[in-house]
């Protein structure tokens, strides 16, 4: 995992792709809600958002 991290971090280096950081972030955030509220009481809630 920390080589795949390393990897796309030399990419946008030297691609000048800074702009992909947010992106990422908000897919990794993203993702990780979805798994954590997965079957839980709050599960409603993340729905009415999208």
């Amino acid at each position: 995992m920390l080589s795949l991290i390393k990897e796309l971090w030399l990419f946008m280096k030297v691609r000048k792709k800074f702009w992909l950081a947010p992106l990422l972030i908000v897919f990794i955030l993203f993702g990780g809600l979805i798994v954590l509220t997965q079957g839980t009481a709050i599960a409603p809630f993340i729905y009415t958002i999208f």
